[in-house]
């Protein structure tokens, strides 16, 4: 996947996040990272599909899930004051699929590519490996 100069790389998992800027171009992407904005993890309102059961024993999946909501609401806030044009996700499967529930329009037209992968706190070099392998 190539990756456009200015693009923002958000790394998603169920209780962290980073926000990384591409800072070199295409041919040559240099990933910056940039300050991780503090989240207000309050809407639960997915929680509800996610009961805790025997079934379902994660007491913390309401937690995930408002951690997903945060983080996709910042993104839409993000696209829609134009300070991200073009962004990729990439996060851990079960979060991935709980932020899509969040993407906006705008969010869904800005994103460039989404990697169902855990890469939370790994070098550029290993995420710029990952998103060149997909």
């Amino acid at each position: 996947m190539l990756i456009p100069h200015g693009a923002v790389i958000a790394l998603v998992d169920g209780e962290d996040w980073q926000v990384f800027r591409n800072a070199g171009t295409e041919a040559t992407p240099e990933l910056t990272a940039l300050q991780t904005p503090e989240l207000v993890e309050e809407n639960f309102g997915s929680g509800g599909r996610h009961a805790t059961s025997s079934a379902n024993p994660s007491g913390n999946q309401r937690d995930e899930d408002a951690h997903a909501a945060a983080v996709g609401e910042w993104l839409n806030k993000q696209v829609q004051d134009h300070k991200i044009e073009q962004l990729v996700v990439i996060a851990t499967p079960r979060t991935l699929g709980e932020l899509r529930h969040y993407y906006s329009k705008a969010v869904q037209s800005a994103l460039l590519g989404e990697l169902s992968k855990d890469l939370i706190g790994r070098q550029p070099a290993d995420i710029l490996a990952a998103l060149q392998a997909k």
